[in-house]
């Protein structure tokens, strides 16, 4: 019985796009791991943007990084 965890930052993801990462998720552990869709769990967070670090900096301040390197 998998339970898959996905985290996002809040972004204005669309229900549409929330449910193809359900279904994707759902299919990938059946096709790798021959999992039951029946009792494979997928939960979605969405986490605010002030809550979400990378690199020691809060995601928005990380992308405004990346964005002034080129890097992004």
């Amino acid at each position: 019985m998998p339970y898959v965890n996905i985290q996002i930052t809040r972004e204005d993801v669309t229900a549409q796009q929330k449910a193809e990462l359900i279904r994707g998720t759902t299919d990938l552990l059946q096709q790798v791991l021959n999992k039951n869709p029946a009792t494979t769990f997928v939960v979605i967070e969405e986490v605010l943007m002030e809550n979400w670090g990378v690199g020691g900096v809060p995601v928005e301040q990380f992308r405004q990084q990346l964005k002034a390197t080129g890097t992004s």
